[in-house]
């Protein structure tokens, strides 16, 4: 089950879900939250807890949708703290999760990237660029954004559903992110359970277009080794 970015959608995976898939012999699940790519717009502002909500309620929903009772939960940045919130929630479940470049808590670094990401948005190809893959491109990117940066969501953490973590976790971070550094996949390690970290060179945000194939080969291992280990 692949998860996406704040910004993302089900396209720009790209063909990275169809790779992995084959890689390791699983059927791949991609789908667009709500306000995002084509599934309906956003009607409302988010809230700090949306993150949550698709956590608790709406990914859970989906799985009971396709009869999906042990998923391995693939989240990229965003989609990987619903994936990380999911699993500590409901530590029984995941066979696995893949983590790629998540959020455990805010950083200044985030803060600044999202805050001067905004300008370019307003005055530069930038919105006709993410308008490709959204229905409504203003409703999804300052639906991210705003709350992002709205003084209640700098205590946003998410360490203590990661304490409770018991699955095979892989954690996966450029070294040149411009959302997060080093040690938000460090501190999972700290806390969760089985944790394997794996560092990018020459990479930032989006491993999955950055560096494609270290990528893959190292989600394909992970993969291929928890699934010998589990039979």
């Amino acid at each position: 089950m692949f998860l996406h970015e704040g910004l993302g959608s089900a396209d720009l995976w790209r063909d990275f879900p169809d790779r992995l898939a084959a890689a390791s012999g699983l059927d791949a699940i991609v789908y667009s939250r709500h306000g995002n790519g084509r599934s309906s717009p956003l009607r409302e502002r988010r809230t700090v807890t949306y993150m949550h909500e698709e956590a608790l309620d709406t990914l859970p929903a989906v799985l009971a949708l396709h009869a999906i009772e042990h998923p391995v939960l693939v989240g990229h940045s965003d989609g990987a703290s619903i994936a990380l919130i999911h699993a500590g929630e409901f530590p029984d479940r995941p066979a696995a999760v893949i983590a790629i470049a998540p959020h455990l808590f805010v950083e200044s670094l985030t803060l600044a990237s999202i805050a001067a990401i905004r300008p370019r948005y307003e005055s530069t190809a930038l919105r006709e660029r993410i308008a490709r893959h959204h229905l409504d491109v203003d409703r999804t990117f300052y639906g991210w954004n705003e709350i992002w940066l709205h003084p209640a969501f700098a205590d946003w953490n998410i360490e203590a559903y990661a304490a409770r973590i018991r699955c095979p976790t892989l954690a996966i971070q450029g070294v040149d992110d411009e959302y997060g550094t080093m040690r938000q996949i460090e501190r999972l390690r700290e806390l969760a359970a089985d944790v394997r970290l794996v560092r990018l060179d020459a990479c930032g945000h989006s491993p999955h277009r950055d560096r494609p194939e270290p990528l893959l080969e190292a989600c394909a291992d992970f993969l291929r080794d928890r699934l010998d280990r589990s039979r």
